[in-house]
């Protein structure tokens, strides 16, 4: 059974970094596209950053361009996304997933808080 387990949230003041990571387990990662999704207070879940299944095509939504970095390391099954710069509108809970058909994400970590203050 597919598991996808985020850590690295947390804490920090605007301008501050963190980088959050994806361990994944029950399924061969390197087959699939992986994607990081955020949820903001009162908000929709909204599209951040994905990668392809072989790390050499990455996506960034136009938030986080430039400030973001997302990568992968298929023989450790996890996918990672560097936050820096961050900014109190980068606060949300943070989702990992897994696209089984090309871009189509539908599998999902359970989210990790993080927290930028002003």
């Amino acid at each position: 059974q597919l598991q996808l387990v985020e850590s690295g949230g947390g804490f920090v003041e605007a301008g501050g970094s963190l980088s959050l990571s994806c361990a994944g387990s029950g399924r061969t990662f390197s087959n699939y596209a992986m994607g990081w999704f955020r949820r903001a207070p009162g908000k929709e879940r909204e599209f951040v950053a994905a990668i392809g299944w072989s790390a050499t095509s990455t996506y960034y939504a136009n938030a986080v361009k430039g400030r973001f970095t997302i990568s992968r390391d298929n023989a450790k099954n996890t996918v990672y996304l560097q936050m820096n710069s961050l900014k109190p509108e980068d606060t949300a809970v943070y989702y990992c997933a897994l696209a089984s058909m090309g871009y189509e994400f539908d599998s999902w970590g359970q989210g990790t808080q993080v927290t930028v203050s002003s």
